[in-house]
C-alpha cells in the first residue's frame, strides 16, 4: 500500500497507471491501478479492445468512462489481443471493485516480454505514487 493507493507485488505498471501480470511467455493480463480507479470514481462504462487485434505498447488499448471523465487505456506491452473481459460491458464497476482481480481488461499474447524492462516494478510505482502526491499536494 502507499498511503491510500494498493500496489500488488509481482505485477509490472505503467506510469499511466495500468498493469500487466505477465502469466507466460504466451498471456499477459492487463487492468487499470487501484490509483487510477480511485482518481476516476464512478466507472460508468469501459471501451474494450476487439479479440484479435494488434497492439503497440504505449498505444491505445480502449477506454473507461466514469461519471467525471473519460480516460484511454494504454497497452503496456506490445503484442495480439486473445480475450477481453466482456462482464466489463454490464458490470463495469467490478474495475472499481477488483481492479487487480475481477476487474481486469484484456489479455495479450505479447509479442516482446522484453518490454517489461521499460515497465514499473511493484516498488518503483509506489514510489512514483508518492511522488506524484507530493506534486498534488497530498
Amino acid at each position: 500500500m502507499v498511503e491510500e493507493f494498493k500496489v500488488i507485488e509481482g505485477l509490472y505498471y505503467t506510469k499511466e497507471h495500468e498493469w500487466v501480470r505477465i502469466v507466460s511467455d504466451k498471456r499477459a493480463v492487463v487492468g487499470i491501478t487501484d490509483y487510477a480507479v480511485k482518481m476516476l470514481r464512478d466507472i460508468v462504462y469501459v471501451s474494450l479492445p476487439e479479440v484479435g487485434s494488434t497492439v503497440k505498447s504505449g498505444e491505445v488499448l480502449g477506454s473507461v468512462e466514469s461519471v467525471k471523465a473519460v480516460s484511454d487505456i494504454y497497452a503496456p506491452l506490445s503484442g495480439v489481443v486473445v480475450k477481453v473481459n466482456d462482464k466489463l460491458s454490464s458490470i463495469p464497476e467490478l474495475i472499481s471493485e477488483s481492479p487487480y482481480g475481477d476487474g481486469w481488461i484484456a489479455e495479450i499474447e505479447p509479442l516482446n516480454l522484453e518490454e517489461v524492462k521499460s515497465l514499473y516494478t511493484a516498488v518503483a510505482y509506489a514510489a512514483y505514487l508518492k511522488e506524484l502526491g507530493r506534486k498534488e499536494g497530498r
